[in-house]
């Protein structure tokens, strides 16, 4: 196999925003850095996304000294502090219940304007600990922030590149919302894979992941687009996963912070 290599680098600051390119980023076992540690949330405490709010494509979340400054299209931005004192509330991703703290009324009109629904944005600290499913986790005590089920997604360009070969036009990987995107290996070699070291960083891949709806629709804009699953399910549905599979999910290995880099070596341990 030839020499691999990170190519992409992505953090999602809010769950189903818009991604943020890195060129490096610190790795703890909740994920990449600062990736899907805040959500929003609708009357009931249930997260939202771009399944159901195809619209939150244009929300820009990016990071800076206080918090977050969130940014959509007409309606302007803002900044929002980090709310280290805001109220507590219990929100639900997935079924899994997860106390989180509210970003304030502020942030909140922002959004319910901006997206044309009654919504609220919490973030969850450093001590709220959500686990990963024991299905697929080595340890039962690994964390997650509120990403949906794993803390690291990898794709594999050669994939897309034999998926886009399929398709009546190419599509971009954003499309997928990996974190990282790995070029050298052939086209699903990550189907058989479940150990590597990328830089400094051990991961283990655990599960394919499972694609809903969000891939059909354009990366920055929501709308629907060329919809990859019809081809995706000629060749990539997993009867026992019941779904159509692009990309893997991974756990972080080690207890140590470390780093990622776009160019990091990829190694394939087991």
């Amino acid at each position: 196999m030839a020499i691999a290599r990170l190519t992409e680098l992505s953090i999602y600051p809010v769950k189903s925003a818009r991604a943020i390119a890195l060129k490096t980023s610190a790795v703890g076992q909740r994920g990449l850095m600062g990736d899907r540690d805040w959500m929003l949330v609708d009357t009931r405490g249930r997260f939202a996304s771009q399944r159901t709010l195809p619209q939150m494509a244009q929300l820009i979340a990016v990071y800076t000294l206080k918090g977050l400054a969130l940014t959509f299209d007409g309606h302007g931005s803002i900044e929002v502090a980090i709310p280290q004192f805001g109220d507590w509330c219990d929100v639900d991703v997935w079924g899994d219940p997860v106390r989180a703290r509210d970003a304030g009324d502020v942030a909140a009109r922002f959004l319910s304007a901006a997206l044309k629904a009654q919504l609220r944005l919490v973030w969850m600290p450093p001590e709220t600990i959500r686990p990963v499913d024991p299905t697929y986790a080595s340890r039962e005590d690994l964390p997650i922030s509120f990403a949906d089920g794993f803390p690291i997604l990898i794709a594999n360009q050669a994939s897309l590149d034999d998926l886009n070969q399929r398709l009546p036009s190419p599509i971009p990987m954003a499309r997928f919302r990996p974190n990282l995107v790995i070029e050298g290996w052939p086209a699903f070699a990550e189907d058989d894979i479940r150990h590597i070291r990328c830089g400094e960083v051990e991961l283990l891949l655990v599960k394919p992941c499972t694609r809903c709806s969000i891939p059909a629709r354009d990366h920055l804009s929501g709308e629907w687009a060329l919809d990859p699953t019809p081809v995706l399910k000629s060749f990539r549905y997993d009867r026992t996963l019941k779904g159509v599979t692009f990309g893997v999910n991974a756990l972080v290995l080690g207890q140590s912070a470390s780093r990622l880099a776009l160019g990091d070596s990829v190694q394939v341990l087991d």
